[in-house]
């Protein structure tokens, strides 16, 4: 008997199992006794036991006997969660330390765009992360980067094609293709941007989409090319639209930007079954309560719990064609969550496969085995003189950034400037820092320079590595000894986050993984956050979390004036802009 009939051999003997077990034949490897069942598929809950086997739900119904029997005592029981966006490079956490947060909170399959790693790795950062996933109690499916790099208005580790893509395509763990953020490409019909979209039709798979903002007959040349998801609605004026052309609404829950309580009137009145739950980037700090928290606040403000937990599990699963996943039914995979009421959503049971996971909020199973495998150094700047961070003053008057707080979109704001010795320099009475974009992938010397509001700093300055998407390194300051001092220091770590005054380091979390992430646990990479945050608000900072705010100005596909390594960026027009007016 080869290796093909062994195979063959061991899933009919599991399938007959399962057929077993739901006839009554056999015991089941689990039941849970005396559950309320939440039915996401018949939009009921009723009472029922449910048989397992084989990581199966296998039967539905009284009188099921089984190997190992929960009485769970009128508990209810759902579908776990599912996140249907999510870039696990943004919570600076290996994977098996974001599964440790995520899990005992309901959440047990995610869909990763690895985006923010391949900007700097390519196909071996994608292959890091697939490596990384492979064992933990968490699903982790992927979507290909879309736009590696986001635009031609910044410079990336690599540039991924649709050749390189291609090379991915048919693994059974992508799902489709990521965010296509580049809505300008696609509505102008740009050959490198509609090949990646037609790559995804030919297979069958999803396309994901990113467009805030667009209307009216671009947005349905944007629908039409094949894309039907969009994460980046901040109006129900926006989501009714979007929902209307067809598109999944992905209603997004981050750290830096939370739209749901913006959109809670379309979850009230409008047709929910093509709208699902998506955090995209997360600090350590918002992943401990992850899908269980949007599902709770949507209850809370007057969403039908059966409702909020189809958007947290079986709409999600459709969309992305996981036929076997979002409900508890036969044939479904038994990933199951014990909730005391409707009110909380917090499990006190998680069951992945049919195995208890997680108990009252505590993962069951030790991740602290997994090691990750070795990825090389990616920090590479060209060396560095502080007078590379001068602006010479071509006029009195600049463009600049306006961070509106918990957005992602930015104002311009044209401003006087202070000028000393033919030099703009910042100005800390009226709240105007330097704002330094450095490329660090190729040793270019690039270096984008402009002026940033809204930040609050009195003194020093921060700076990190984690800047979206192609993650160069990002400064912000007071003065230009502390931002070439942050931007050294950054070098020496090989990534990471710092914040520093006088030339001294005050606070720094340091990111040797593709200058993304920590090698340590998560209450470690925690506590040094928290110190990150409390040197900020020393330095007289007036944003909650600065290091999420500054990461998306150099995000040049969401207006309105952002800045790369290569300037500063008209969003609107698309293209790099004078500094000056």
């Amino acid at each position: 008997m080869d290796r093909f009939d062994i195979f063959e051999t061991k899933v009919n003997t599991q399938t007959e199992d399962i057929i077993k077990t739901a006839k009554g034949e056999i015991p089941a490897d689990l039941v849970l006794k005396n559950a309320k069942l939440i039915n996401v598929l018949s939009e009921e809950i009723y009472d029922a036991d449910i048989a397992v086997s084989n990581g199966v739900i296998a039967g539905i119904g009284k009188n099921y006997n089984g190997k190992e029997e929960i009485d769970i005592k009128g508990a209810y029981v759902s579908p776990s969660f599912i996140d249907g966006h999510v870039h696990l490079e943004s919570s600076m956490l290996m994977p098996s330390e974001f599964a440790k947060l995520v899990v005992p909170s309901g959440t047990t399959s995610v869909v990763a765009d690895p985006h923010e790693i391949s900007n700097v790795m390519g196909l071996q950062g994608i292959s890091f992360m697939r490596e990384a996933t492979k064992r933990l109690p968490l699903d982790v499916y992927m979507t290909l980067p879309s736009c590696v790099p986001a635009t031609n208005l910044e410079t990336s580790g690599v540039d991924l094609n649709s050749y390189d893509l291609a090379l991915l395509i048919d693994a059974p763990w992508v799902l489709g293709i990521a965010e296509m953020m580049n809505f300008p490409g696609v509505i102008n019909c740009d050959g490198s941007v509609l090949s990646k979209i037609q790559l995804g039709l030919e297979k069958h798979k999803c396309i994901d989409g990113h467009a805030p903002h667009l209307s009216g007959k671009d947005l349905c040349a944007y629908v039409a090319s094949g894309i039907r998801s969009d994460h980046e609605c901040t109006t129900c004026e926006e989501a009714i639209e979007k929902l209307r052309l067809g598109m999944y609404l992905m209603i997004r829950e981050a750290t830096g930007a939370r739209d749901l309580e913006a959109l809670m009137p379309v979850l009230k009145t409008s047709n929910t079954r093509k709208c699902m739950f998506v955090t995209d980037d997360r600090h350590p700090k918002h992943l401990a309560k992850h899908i269980s928290r949007m599902v709770k606040k949507a209850v809370a403000n007057g969403v039908e719990p059966i409702k909020a937990i189809q958007m947290a599990s079986l709409n999600t699963a459709e969309y992305f064609k996981l036929n076997n996943l979002g409900a508890i039914a036969p044939g479904y995979k038994a990933d199951m969550l014990v909730l005391k009421d409707l009110v909380d959503f917090e499990p006190e049971m998680v069951f992945k496969n049919g195995k208890l996971a997680a108990q009252n909020g505590k993962l069951l199973i030790d991740t602290d085995i997994l090691k990750a495998p070795p990825i090389r150094g990616s920090v590479n700047i060209k060396y560095l003189y502080k007078e590379d961070l001068q602006i010479k003053a071509a006029t009195n008057t600049v463009k600049v950034i306006n961070v509106i707080p918990k957005q992602l979109i930015t104002k311009r704001s044209d401003e006087k400037i202070t000028v000393e010795n033919g030099l703009a320099l910042p100005d800390t009475k009226n709240d105007i820092l330097k704002i330094a974009v450095i490329e660090r992938h190729k040793a270019t010397g690039n270096i984008g320079l402009g002026f940033v509001k809204g930040f609050g700093l009195k003194s020093g300055a921060i700076a990190s590595t984690v800047a979206h998407d192609s993650h160069n390194m990002i400064v912000i300051g007071t003065n230009d000894d502390d931002m070439y001092y942050a931007a050294v220091e950054l070098v020496k770590s090989q990534g990471g986050k710092i914040i520093v005054e006088n030339q001294k380091t005050l606070a720094h979390l340091k990111l040797p993984i593709a200058g993304l992430m920590s090698d340590k646990s998560a209450q470690e990479v925690q506590k040094t956050i928290k110190e990150l945050e409390d040197a900020a608000q020393k330095l007289g900072c007036t944003i909650e979390d600065p290091f999420m705010s500054m990461a998306f100005l150099s995000l040049s596909v969401i207006p309105e004036l952002k800045i790369t390594d290569k300037g500063l960026i008209d969003v609107t027009k698309f293209e790099v802009t004078n500094l000056f007016v």
